[in-house]
């Protein structure tokens, strides 16, 4: 076929997926035409067929067909990152290294893009990547309204090593929540199958024993105001999508403010700081990942939940390790 070409990725768009590599490449290629091209085989990386989510590596070789009859998708205005945004995640930034960047994500950030979601985390790295050296990469998530300590990779090489050091579960994850209620068993695991459920755009995660993925939590409760409420150390032991809140409220002690799986059992009649989501990833510890000791970052708490800590004299500042008899 005469007009296809074949583009070399470069150092910097390691991890890329495909999809986001044409759309940096071929802004005018819309998303219907690149998965058109797919199903059809014209787009090939290292002479094979491929998929719009997998994931590039620098040196590949990307097939690309003639792009002239390819419908153009109308511009879109795309959303930039402040000056003030960008001080924030300065700010924000609680241990860097050359392999490692911690940040204290705020609640409320969206960590990537996606459906409705124009600002997000991985925007604003794009416009700090030259002060930084190198653009971040994101190889770990949390959900929009949990805050806490989230990882980037500072390098291409890095991001690699750090992806296995967490697809090993060499890192020890530690999540603060407030519940609502207490649990009968003050510590425990939770081992509970998680599958979607919900229709379209209203999806949720349940508890599904026959066709769910293995989910395991750890917790621990920390602190309690009468039976109420209670301050519960979390460590996930497994990553689906919203595990902790699920399982939380599969025990019948929803997390503090989440009405997506609590409802209104997530809710403390009279707590003006009880709207948002009380689920704060901790700390983090894991292996230097080119090797050589361990890394361990805290981040403190969001001001509402801060608040919330307050008005009921839990100790915020406690770093100590909840589960030191489990590995």
């Amino acid at each position: 076929m005469s007009g296809v070409e074949t583009r070399v990725v470069g150092s910097e768009e390691g991890e890329l997926r495909l999809d986001r590599w044409f759309r940096r490449h071929f802004p005018g290629l819309s998303h219907v035409g690149l998965q058109k091209l797919l199903r059809g085989g014209q787009v090939r990386v290292d002479g094979k067929r491929a998929k719009s989510g997998d994931r590039l590596a620098p040196g590949q070789e990307v097939r690309v067909p003639p792009m002239d009859s390819q419908p153009a998708r109308p511009e879109k205005r795309r959303a930039q990152a402040s000056e003030a945004d960008l001080r924030a995640l300065r700010a924000a930034i609680l241990y860097r290294d050359g392999e490692l960047i911690a940040i204290n994500k705020p609640p409320g950030l969206a960590v990537q893009g996606g459906t409705g979601t124009e600002f997000h985390l991985d925007l604003m790295l794009d416009a700090i990547a030259a002060e930084m050296g190198e653009r971040p990469r994101l190889v770990h998530r949390l959900d929009r309204d949990t805050s806490g300590v989230l990882l980037l990779a500072a390098t291409v090489a890095a991001a690699a090593r750090l992806g296995k050091v967490l697809r090993d579960r060499r890192a020890r994850k530690l999540y603060w929540a407030l519940i609502v209620g207490v649990p009968p068993i003050r510590q425990g695991r939770i081992d509970l199958p998680l599958g979607k459920g919900g229709d379209a755009g209203r999806e949720r995660m349940r508890v599904d024993p026959e066709a769910g993925k293995s989910a395991v939590t750890f917790y621990r409760v920390l602190e309690t105001a009468g039976s109420r409420l209670a301050w519960v150390a979390l460590w996930p032991r497994t990553g689906r999508t919203h595990q902790l809140r699920a399982h939380m409220a599969a025990i019948g002690t929803p997390i503090l403010g989440d009405g997506k799986y609590g409802g209104k059992d997530a809710v403390l009649p009279g707590l003006a700081t009880g709207r948002g989501l009380h689920l704060h990833a901790r700390a983090i510890t894991l292996p230097r990942p080119s090797g050589g000791g361990t890394i361990h970052v805290a981040a403190p708490l969001p001001p509402e939940m801060a608040e919330t800590f307050r008005l009921f004299g839990f100790d915020a500042a406690r770093d100590d390790d909840p589960f030191p008899d489990l590995e």
